[in-house]
């Protein structure tokens, strides 16, 4: 957190310097709600229940499975599509959690609006962790080195584990995982040679031709907002259907989550059903006019084709890779309270 104050005060040297860039900047503090606020104790008490097995039915499976940081917050062994109990293989691609703290909405579909409604959603899923919250939450009270650190984390609690105190646990944990400084960065605060000439090409690029920040906007290169981005041609069905499903209106049908393209080139592969393998297909799709052309139900307006060539989508893809900074440091637990 330290560093990221820091790196907080350096950007604000950078502002005086160059209005332009203040959007692109991180902001001062991660977003946080007044009845959850982070303190050390609660997101240490969220790592070791986000790493936790025994959180899942069958004791092998953790937050973590799905959403590893040395995978860029999402499957640790990649997929098109999580695979979560028992093999059993979801609908769609892991999101990744890093930087979800900016986001107003979880999940592709957002149809949770904090972090703390996301947190249970995966333990129950029975393709994912499959463990109904009736049987988790008894079973984590009779951990007695559980029972003391939530007395510790959440001194109303008095040790008693709700389902309530398991979100907002697990939620400070989440906050916490924030994009560290990348080429982009340095270069955006005012040093020139931060990125390649080829990168700062495609960074031309990726605002003025291509159209990308369009959606890829601000210092979460994301809007916050749901596109179809023209991956499926007919009609959709299931969760091909999107926020759809969340509320049947017609300007969400076939829509997803933009996501954000911090450490993207760690994420492989890409959109909501994990069938883009590349960047360069994935700069391809959105920059030409999706996958599909004429037979898209509700696509995007912002998706046509900008005749991108191959020279400038290997432009803006080696401006993406810049968008790559260190694995935050981070001590993954191997030990759990008995």
């Amino acid at each position: 957190m330290i560093k990221i104050l820091l790196a907080t005060l350096l950007l604000g040297v950078a502002l005086q310097a160059n209005e332009d860039a203040s959007k692109w900047l991180r902001p001062a503090e991660v977003p946080q709600p007044k009845n959850n606020k982070m303190t050390p104790e609660r997101i240490e008490l969220g790592k070791l229940l986000y790493f936790d097995t025994r959180l899942s039915a069958n004791d092998t499976i953790s937050c973590a499975t799905c959403h590893h940081p040395l995978s860029g917050w999402t499957d640790l062994n990649p997929a098109p599509k999580a695979v979560g109990f028992e093999g059993r293989v979801g609908p769609r691609n892991s999101p990744v959690v890093l930087n979800t703290a900016y986001q107003n909405r979880q999940f592709w579909d957002g149809r949770a609006r904090t972090l703390e409604q996301q947190a249970l959603g995966p333990i129950e899923a029975d393709v994912e962790m499959n463990m109904p919250l009736t049987t988790l939450i008894p079973k984590l009270n009779k951990i007695k080195g559980y029972q003391k650190l939530f007395k510790k984390a959440y001194p109303k609690s008095k040790g008693i584990i709700t389902k309530e105190y398991l979100a907002k646990a697990i939620a400070s944990f989440e906050r916490t995982v924030v994009s560290t400084i990348a080429p982009f960065d340095k270069y955006i605060m005012g040093d020139s040679n931060a990125m390649s000439k080829k990168a700062q090409a495609g960074f031309e690029l990726f605002r003025g031709k291509a159209l990308c920040s369009t959606c890829h906007d601000g210092f979460n290169f994301s809007d916050g907002s749901f596109h179809n981005i023209g991956l499926n041609d007919g009609e959709l069905k299931g969760k091909e259907l999107g926020r759809y499903n969340v509320k049947a209106r017609a300007a969400w049908y076939g829509v997803f989550k933009t996501p954000t393209l911090r450490d993207i080139v760690k994420s492989a592969p890409y959109m909501h059903d994990g069938s883009v393998k590349s960047l360069t297909e994935a700069t391809h799709i959105c920059g030409n006019g999706g996958r599909f052309i004429h037979n898209v139900k509700n696509k995007s307006t912002f998706i046509m084709d900008n005749e991108l060539s191959r020279s400038e989508i290997s432009k803006i893809t080696t401006f993406l890779h810049a968008l790559e900074g260190p694995n935050m440091k981070l001590h993954i637990p191997t030990k759990f309270p008995q």
